[in-house]
């Protein structure tokens, strides 16, 4: 039987520094701990195998970036550059940190 916990885990108020500066982005990371017991049926020892996944925070890719990731990946895929297959698959996806960081207007 496998007992799953969840726990979400956020950063603190930001500090005057941090205000000043302009980093008050919060972010949110959902780690997922798995546990599992199990018993071998010959000798009777019991073994106990614990699993953390942490979830990749995603931003919402917008309809361009899909297609724009699905050339890349079609384009490392025809010239064998599998880093930029990986680029378009990442942008796709929405993990290529683009929304990271955003540009201040006065």
């Amino acid at each position: 039987m496998a007992l799953t916990r969840s726990a979400n885990t956020s950063t603190a108020k930001p500090s005057l520094l941090g205000r000043l500066k302009g980093n008050h982005h919060t972010t949110t990371t959902t780690t997922t701990t798995t546990t599992k017991h199990s018993t071998n049926p010959i000798t009777g020892s019991h073994t106990t195998t614990t699993t953390k996944k942490v979830d990749v925070q995603k931003r919402k890719p917008t309809m361009g970036d899909k297609v724009s990731g699905a050339m890349m990946n079609l384009k490392g895929t025809v010239t064998g550059k599998p880093g930029v297959k990986g680029a378009g698959t990442r942008r796709m996806n929405g993990t290529d940190g683009k929304g990271s960081h955003y540009t201040r207007t006065y």
